[in-house]
């Protein structure tokens, strides 16, 4: 996911992603256990993906970002 796509969410939506992106991983990695995993760089870009989403959270908290429309 792109950044600017990151910056355009709110926090309900990004804890949503989050949420998404830790079960996908999870998956990824119960096929990768067992071998039928196809594309394995799929496994790091989700990684990246939840670590963007954490920061952009974190920024949330720190109020160092601010949520537009409030």
């Amino acid at each position: 996911m792109k950044a600017v796509k990151l910056n355009e969410m709110n926090k309900l939506e990004l804890e949503n992603k989050l949420s998404d992106n830790l079960e996908a991983l999870q998956n990824l990695r119960f096929q990768q256990a067992l071998q039928q995993l196809e594309d394995g760089t799929m496994i790091s870009k989700t990684k990246r993906e939840i670590a963007q989403i954490r920061t952009v959270l974190n920024e949330f908290k720190l109020e160092i970002r601010k949520q537009k429309g409030l």
